[in-house]
């Protein structure tokens, strides 16, 4: 159930992060075609974060404690240009166009991450 969850959160993420960035699109096709895209663009964006990002990190690691983990962020809008490559390559709407825009979706997605994680875990 956690996994569904979290896909759920990045689509919605993502979603939120179309809206309010410039430079990021999900095509809109109706309805259910955008939920169909987000969730898939989610799945995408997961699979890159689970199997990509960790050799980024270690590789970035002497980065990361030089910039005191500031180029995580750096990390962040790399695996989100990479997933709209990816997105591309399977037919999905969904593109980012550029560095900035990146960024800026990264800090959206993180923060709408973290902010969904802090309400719903569990505080045993």
């Amino acid at each position: 159930m956690g996994l569904l969850l979290r896909i759920v959160v990045n689509a919605v993420a993502l979603w939120v992060a179309s809206l309010i960035v410039p430079g990021i699109r999900m095509a809109e096709q109706g309805t259910s075609g955008t939920i169909v895209t987000a969730l898939v663009v989610a799945v995408v964006f997961g699979l890159l974060n689970a199997l990509v990002k960790p050799l980024l990190v270690v590789l970035g690691l002497p980065l990361i404690a030089v910039t005191l983990g500031l180029f995580l962020l750096v990390i962040n809008a790399a695996m989100l240009m990479l997933t709209s490559w990816v997105a591309g390559l399977v037919g999905m709407p969904f593109s980012v166009d550029g560095f900035v825009p990146a960024l800026l979706g990264s800090l959206v997605v993180t923060v709408i991450a973290w902010a969904s994680s802090a309400i719903t875990s569990d505080r045993r």
